[in-house]
């Protein structure tokens, strides 16, 4: 009898824990956020989350406010859609709210790469040096020379009649601003004399082009491989494609190439130094690669589109950007050396900036989350303290909070070129129950999470369109084409990607 007792309880004991694992028993305590657990134990909202975020989370606002916690896959998360607590949450102390833990478990799974206490700090020193400041000059200039090395090499061959070319719009500048960023971070064939260049040039071309098309499989696999939902067959192909990267992009051979920029270069020696061994600094580069390229080209392509939708946008933009050329002392003319853009030129360019950042505020869409280390409280903007439990996370998600708000931005759903700017072009302020914002738009994420390499992403895409406008005539095969519906699985991950291409054609402007 002792032992069926023992047993029993036994049982009973695994089961009642095994409920409390599961979310079973957990409570709103006095002061918490609403508590919304769903109907299923530990998943609770895993699958809706995942299916559409956004639209999840505005039917969570309107049943709860701009405040709640939901369980997701294990996990409570509370999300803030109060724009007047965003700098309260990003500028909190690590030892309250941490990203790091996150994001390592994150890297993790989807690059392979194991990261170390020194790892951020890294990224940071270096990209504080290389992508900021004189350093942003040397890198905007590389990624110029490599744009036009994929771009405009056949203005020097003799083909260079004004006839329409067409093509798929998304994949065109993925593909272009992918290869450019590759080559400028991680190096060029090496080369010897002239004569030789050109045959390095066509390496790099042909070499870049067959990366990209293997990162793109890499890239349509990205969301489910972070949410670790991978089928079988997709889980071999992703771990496939890992190693693959590994040995195209290892230290060994970054080594063997010219012109590696000092971005990659100085983080790789660096993790060296802190002792991170050669087989995990390969991955390491991979991380790097998917976080410099993963969202410029998709941005672009949104930008073009939207440029060739609203003809007044794309001749305001075209005339600014005509209008740096020459004061330049530039003239673009058959014949004459390739424009050379610098960063002082992209400074000139308020109109092209305002439409990549109203471009950003529709297709940009990160979820920026924290874990809470211990127990603490947040005040909103009327006054109300709600109690933050340690063990769970905090998360904004500013598309939906911020950056589609008709209070902030009226017609939210509408591009609007100038959108940013007064109409004496200095920069417009925005306001929330007629009080100024200081968060009104966030595509880079904010505090000590903010992307590093935010400048020289910008450059990268200001680059390329103002390459674009300069040298083709532009327009979409269809006049009347709508707006491709965007993948919903990639909400949280940054830039949207259109669940269908656009056709486009494209000729010499001279």
């Amino acid at each position: 009898m002792a032992l069926w007792v023992t047993l029993l309880c036994s049982l009973v004991a695994s089961l009642l824990g095994g409920l409390y694992l599961l979310g079973a028993f957990r409570r709103r305590r006095a002061n918490e956020p609403p508590l919304d657990k769903g109907h299923i134990p530990w998943l609770g909202y895993a699958l809706d989350f995942r299916k559409d975020s956004s639209e999840f989370l505005k039917r969570m606002q309107r049943k709860h406010g701009d405040i709640f916690t939901v369980l997701l896959g294990g996990y409570y998360f509370t999300f803030v859609m109060d724009p007047f607590c965003f700098g309260a949450i990003v500028k909190e102390s690590r030892a309250k709210l941490d990203f790091k833990k996150f994001a390592s478990e994150l890297v993790r799974r989807v690059f392979g790469y194991q990261s170390v206490e020194a790892s951020h700090k890294i990224i940071q020193l270096s990209s504080t040096k290389h992508l900021m400041g004189d350093g942003l000059v040397v890198m905007t200039q590389a990624m110029m020379e490599n744009l036009q090395k994929l771009m405009l090499f056949k203005m020097n061959s003799g083909e260079r009649e004004r006839t329409w070319q067409e093509d798929s719009l998304f994949n065109y500048c993925y593909n272009i601003i992918f290869r450019a960023g590759y080559l400028a971070l991680y190096g060029s064939e090496p080369h010897q004399g002239a004569d030789n260049k050109e045959k390095a040039n066509e390496h790099d071309r042909v070499h870049s082009d067959e990366l990209f098309y293997e990162f793109r499989k890499y890239d349509r696999l990205f969301p489910r491989l972070a949410y670790a939902v991978l089928p079988p067959k997709d889980k071999i192909e992703a771990e496939r494609l890992k190693r693959l990267f590994w040995s195209m992009l290892s230290v060994k051979k970054s080594r063997q190439k010219d012109n590696i920029s000092g971005w990659v270069s100085d983080q790789e020696q660096s993790l060296a130094e802190n002792g991170v061994p050669e087989y995990m600094r390969d991955r390491f580069m991979f991380l790097l690669l998917w976080a410099s390229q993963g969202n410029t080209g998709p941005a672009a392509f949104w930008l073009l589109f939207y440029l060739m939708k609203h003809p007044e946008a794309m001749k305001a933009v075209k005339e600014e950007v005509d209008k740096v050329s020459r004061e330049s002392g530039q003239e673009v003319k058959p014949g004459r050396p390739p424009i050379n853009v610098t960063r002082d030129m992209l400074n000139q360019t308020p109109l092209l900036d305002s439409a990549l950042e109203e471009t950003l505020r529709l297709v940009a869409a990160p979820i920026l989350i924290r874990a809470v280390l211990q127990d603490m409280t947040l005040k909103t903007s009327d006054g109300t303290e709600y109690a933050l439990r340690k063990g769970d996370r905090v998360a904004l998600f500013p598309h939906a909070s911020v950056q589609m708000d008709p209070e902030i931005h009226p017609e939210p759903h509408r591009f609007k070129y100038d959108r940013f700017l007064n109409p004496d072009g200095t920069r417009k302020d925005f306001y929330k129950n007629g009080k100024k914002l200081k968060y009104f738009s966030m595509p880079w994420g904010a505090g000590i999470s903010i992307c590093p390499g935010r400048f020289f992403a910008t450059n990268e895409m200001k680059l390329f369109v103002f390459l674009m406008l300069t040298y083709y005539d532009l327009e979409l095969l269809d006049g009347e084409e709508e707006i491709p519906p965007i993948d919903s699985s990639r909400w949280g991950f940054g830039t949207m990607q259109p669940i269908r291409d656009v056709r486009f054609r494209y000729r010499l402007r001279f």
